[in-house]
């Protein structure tokens, strides 16, 4: 079962502390008791990275808190303020051991007294510093925790900060006397670099540079998501583990608010799938494709109008348009309100064509969203379908079937389903049904709409 990210982060920085103050006292006990300045400076050095784990273990119990009313991004930056702070402890310790060292150069100092203790302590301790600088880096890697990385770079300086003391001390033991203290300057030198290399990823993070390939990989993901038509924008920027994205993205106007949602919906698990921990604020833009319609263009002109437009009709007459439309408004509104919001459609779609643009708007009662009904008595459900049947009889359309009666205020609706040949165009079977519901309404003069699906014999 895999960890929770706070979880494998807090157990490693704890498994650090002990290991860092065993090393460290041992280190010191020795380095004292042989008067080594380079075992000594190594034991401080190892003694900063104990004081770098515990605010490592401390900070990763912060760092990933959810996010609150006071810090919307959540508390991962505090990672790399501790990493901050553990660099100036480092920048310190280097100073105070060049120049001791160098005043052990200058006035000289006597050889440390030198025996297998110190080398199999050493030995020891680079094996531990090894193992946890691995490990400590690859849980860093895999939480992108800056507080592990840092760690991770105080035992990695440690294996080389050791070797460096070896070698100091196996110089004062072939006669070289100054061998301890340019070892010790050795170790003050490699902290120097190895927390230059640390500072400058912290900063970058803290000034919001955006990591190395991120960019690409998430325009990558989300211009792969269908529906997506170009990403106009976008930023990243790491807080903590998580990866925070903003992208202004084109989607085509013709598609309904429901369908921009799922598209931000796949948009986020497909940036979360390129960079891992993700957050995606996702700015969709409405543009107008190469290939729309004009029918599909004068839908949006009555959809950014709020109204309800259907039966769409365009012609071409070579030299204009004309376009025919049903306009749906509420059946209590007076005319000249209704006209007015005619017009104003009217306009619009000139607008958008061209002055010369016929367009002709029949107005029409908007059904109501929820007319009361039941089901009309069986004997009149009986009555209606065999008309139906009648009026089918040696026609395209046959198998009249699944006929249901309503009864409304407003009169009687009817629903029927049919069969035709598989191989009949669509406009064929509109006529051929459009004229069965006409016939049907002028035997039933109190049904006021029919409603037929016309399916091949194969179907369901």
């Amino acid at each position: 079962m895999n960890q929770p990210v706070a979880t494998v982060k807090s157990r490693v920085a704890a498994i650090s502390i002990f290991a860092s103050a065993g090393m460290a006292a041992t280190k010191f006990v020795v380095g004292i008791a042989i008067g080594s300045l380079a075992l000594i400076s190594e034991a401080l050095h190892s003694l900063v990275d104990l004081v770098a784990t515990v605010i490592t273990w401390l900070v990763v119990q912060m760092s990933d808190r959810p996010a609150d009313e006071e810090h919307h991004y959540g508390h991962g930056k505090i990672e790399s303020l501790s990493a901050l702070g553990v660099i100036a402890m480092l920048y310190v310790l280097a100073g105070g051991i060049l120049v001791q060292a160098w005043s052990h150069l200058r006035h000289g100092a006597p050889p440390p007294t030198l025996s297998a203790v110190p080398f199999a302590v050493l030995v020891v301790d680079i094996a531990v510093n090894f193992w946890r600088a691995r490990a400590l880096h690859r849980t860093a890697l895999d939480t992108k925790s800056q507080a592990l990385e840092a760690d991770a770079l105080h035992f990695a300086s440690d294996v080389f900060g050791s070797s460096a003391v070896m070698v100091g001390l196996a110089l004062s033991a072939f006669g070289y006397p100054w061998g301890d203290a340019a070892a010790a300057i050795g170790v003050a030198i490699l902290i120097s670099v190895l927390g230059l290399r640390l500072g400058r990823s912290t900063i970058e993070t803290l000034l919001d540079r955006a990591p190395e390939g991120a960019s690409v990989k998430a325009t990558a993901a989300i211009k792969a998501v269908p529906g997506v038509l170009e990403v106009e924008r976008l930023r990243v920027r790491m807080v903590g583990s998580t990866h925070f994205i903003d992208a202004i993205v084109q989607v085509p106007r013709t598609y309904p608010i429901d369908r921009i949602e799922e598209i931000k919906r796949r948009a986020q698990d497909a940036v979360a799938g390129a960079l891992g921990d993700a957050d995606l604020t996702f700015t969709a833009v409405p543009v107008a494709r190469d290939n729309e319609s004009v029918r599909e263009r004068i839908m949006v002109i009555a959809r950014n109008s709020g109204l309800a437009i259907h039966h769409v009709t365009v012609h071409d007459l070579g030299g204009h348009l004309t376009v025919s439309i049903d306009l749906e408004v509420d059946g209590e509104m007076a005319l000249a309100q209704a006209h007015d919001i005619a017009h104003d459609l009217e306009r619009n779609i000139r607008d958008e064509f061209g002055a010369d643009v016929e367009v002709d708007t029949h107005i029409e009662p908007l059904e109501p969203e929820l007319p009361f009904g039941t089901d009309a008595a069986a004997g009149r459900v009986a009555e209606i379908a065999e008309t139906l049947a009648r009026i089918a009889a040696d026609g395209a359309i046959h198998d009249i079937h699944n006929v249901r009666v309503r009864d409304t205020e407003a009169g009687e609706i009817v629903n029927f389903h049919c069969r035709a040949a598989p191989s009949m165009s669509v406009i064929k079977v509109h006529e051929s049904v459009d004229t069965i519901e006409r016939a049907l309404r002028r035997a039933f003069p109190s049904v006021k709409r029919v409603i037929s699906h016309a399916e091949p014999p194969y179907a369901d």
